[in-house]
This record gives structure tokens, sequence and C-alpha cells, in this order.
């Protein structure tokens, strides 16, 4: 526990060196890569969301790939495809040429601005870790992590991602706009003298490692009740099993999934393992709820036209789910 908080301390202060105002979304990002999963950050242009990934690869020792979604954008342009080539004797043979998708970090750009099936390809590289070309699997790098961004302002011309494949996203995070002072801060960084280079305070194999740990950090069985609990309460109807809440039978049309309770659950066993505790709070449980489940209510007309969000049902429900039965 307390090499891995001093791995994650040294983390944060190299890239407060180069961002600013993002502490929240730095230890979620750091979390998800903790537990092996995925983010979709979603946040207007400018706010620093391709440097905060690539600041990470450099502090993390990982390669780093950015890929620009846009409409004309094929699943080979991700994956990568097989080209002819000549071989030692000068036959002409095929070799697989590896696509953008095999780096330790991937950032997809904009991801909604592709069609689905480019989109397809990408999360099945998330599901599987491996990428079929001609035939032949091609494991990808360990560990693997893709952050990709949505943009929630221009809609035209997107192709949103389907419910089911949000549901893969370990997180949903929200990138806000920076107050003053984060405004002056950003404004000395980047039109002063260009920062020295970041120092690479971890490598691929230590976060092998602290996934491991991730998991054997341990749960209480009244925690864990706590956790399955705040799961069935976002579901309408009889599934609630009498948790539901007044907003979630208005406002909700399909509640959290297995894998909504299987992130929670990690997440929070992280967040206390980075904290230095040895085992898992109430506390921890609530704060990773936000990130771990908005993207996996899937909200009615109602909810719509009354201007609900995700964020306010999940906050209506940790309000009235008691940590005890």
């Amino acid at each position: 526990m307390a090499q891995a908080r001093r791995s994650y301390e040294a983390l944060k202060a190299e890239m407060a060196q180069v961002i600013v105002g993002h502490e929240a979304l730095i230890e979620q990002v750091f979390i998800a890569l903790a537990c092996g999963g995925h983010c979709l950050l979603e946040g207007v242009p400018g706010l620093g969301k391709t440097l905060m990934v690539k600041s990470l690869g450099e502090t993390l020792g990982l390669t780093f790939s950015r890929i620009q979604f846009t409409p004309d954008l094929m699943p080979a342009d991700i994956t990568g495809t097989n080209v002819l080539a000549d071989d030692a004797s000068g036959r002409k043979v095929f070799e697989f040429e590896r696509g953008p998708v095999f780096a330790h970090i991937v950032l997809a750009d904009e991801i909604n601005r592709a069609t689905p099936k480019t989109q397809s390809a990408l999360l099945e590289a998330m599901q599987e870790a491996s990428v079929t070309v001609g035939g032949r699997a091609h494991r990808l790098d360990s560990p693997f992590m893709v952050l990709a961004t949505q943009n929630p302002l221009e809609m035209e011309g997107t192709y949103p991602l389907p419910e089911a494949q949000v549901d893969r996203f370990f997180f949903k995070l929200l990138l806000d706009s920076p107050n003053r002072e984060g405004l002056r801060r950003i404004a000395d960084l980047t039109t002063a003298a260009a920062p020295d280079a970041l120092k690479k305070v971890l490598d691929g194999a230590a976060i092998l490692e602290i996934r491991q740990w991730v998991r054997e950090v341990p749960l209480a069985a009244t925690v864990l009740d706590y956790a399955v609990s705040l799961i069935l309460a976002t579901r309408p109807g009889a599934d609630g099993e009498g948790h539901e809440t007044e907003l979630v039978r208005r406002c909700v049309r399909y509640g959290a999934s297995p894998r909504g309770l299987q992130s929670l659950v990690l997440a929070a066993k992280a967040r206390a393992l980075l904290a230095g505790r040895p085992n898992v709070s109430f506390e921890d449980v609530r704060l990773m709820s936000a990130p771990s489940l908005r993207h996996r209510l899937i909200l009615n007309l109602e909810a719509d036209a009354q201007g609900v969000s995700a964020e306010q049902v999940l906050a209506d429900v940790l309000q009235r789910v008691p940590e005890a039965p």
C-alpha cells in the first residue's frame, strides 16, 4: 500500500507541472488504469485532454498514440493491415503492419465522429486486448488503455456510441472548464519557457503489479451489500427490490448493469489502496459511483423533457440508500 501510494503521489507531482485544475480527473484516470479499464472523456475542446493523456504516458514510461476519428476512418486505419512485401529470398509475402492501436495508451479523439463499423474495431480491441486481421490474432501491448473523447456540443455529423458499447467503458469522466485561478495558472505555464521533460515514475511492470494489489484489497460484506444496493436502486420496477427512488421510477428506463457493479467495486478498492488504507470504506463506494455508473443509466423521455441528468439520479440514490440494510 505504501509503495502504491508513493508511486501515485509522484505521478501527481509530475503531472502538476503541465496539467492545471484536473486533480480529481488525474486520480480517476489512474484508478481506471490500475483496474485495467478504459475511460470515456466528455468535454468541450481546449481543456487539455490530449496533453493529459500524453503526459500520463510520459510519466509512466508507456507508449502513446492518438487516433483522430473522422467519418472516413476505416477499421484498418486503427488495427493495421496486411501489406505485400519481399522476404529474404525475394518472394512476395504478406506482412502485418501494426496500426496505432498497438500502444500502451491510446487516445481516441472524438470517437463519436467515426462510423459504427470503425467504432466496433476499437471496442473489440478494448474487450479482447487483441485484433484479428486476415484470420490471425495479434495481441496488444500490456498494459493497454483507451481514453476516448466526446464533444458534448457538436452533435451534427456524429454517430453516438450504442448503450451496449458505452457500457464497456470502466469510467465516464466529465471535464469542467477551469476557474479564474486555473486560467491564470494555465496562462503562466503555457506562455513562459517550456517546462522540463517529465520524469518517468512508473513502468508497465509496476502498473501490472498495482493491478494485482488492487484485487487483493479486502472488501467487507457490509460494504459489498451497500454497493449492490446502489446498483439495484438504479433499476426501476420490480428489479429495484424496494430500493428504487421516486426519481428512478419516473426518469430511468434501464438501470446499471452487472458490469457497473464490477467497475464500482474495483474502483473503490483502487481508491482505498492509493489512499493507503487496508480496506474499502462506504465513502470509497460513494465517490466512485458517479464515474462508474453515470454512463450506464439509460434515461427515458420524461427525464429528457424535465432536464434530469444521470448525475441527479445518482445523487438522489446516494442520498436515499442506507449504508446498512
